[in-house]
């Protein structure tokens, strides 16, 4: 399991910290795994325009192939979601 954002290497290891997540946070400080994902979105905040990562997750085999992707994620049960789609594969 990994998380990503365009957030520093540091501000990465903090967050790490903070939520006690035991898994590894990548920083994506150039953006090609956005781009690879197709996760940068035109977001509107305090009434600007402004580019954002639309928070997804991916499910991806130990073969690297892509079984589940969800766009949009909202937190409330997201996890149950992810869970179920793991159990369907076997895993």
């Amino acid at each position: 399991m990994l998380g990503a954002s365009r957030d520093s290497l540091k501000a990465q290891e903090n967050f790490k910290a903070k939520q006690g997540f035991p898994f590894d946070l990548v920083a994506d400080t150039d953006e090609a795994l956005c781009q690879a994902f197709d996760v940068i979105r035109l977001k509107q905040m305090y009434g600007k325009q402004v580019r954002g990562i639309e928070r997804s997750t991916f499910l991806v085999d130990a073969d690297g192939v892509l079984r589940c992707e969800w766009r949009g994620v909202k937190v409330a049960g997201h996890v149950a979601e992810v869970l179920e789609a793991l159990s369907a594969l076997g895993k």
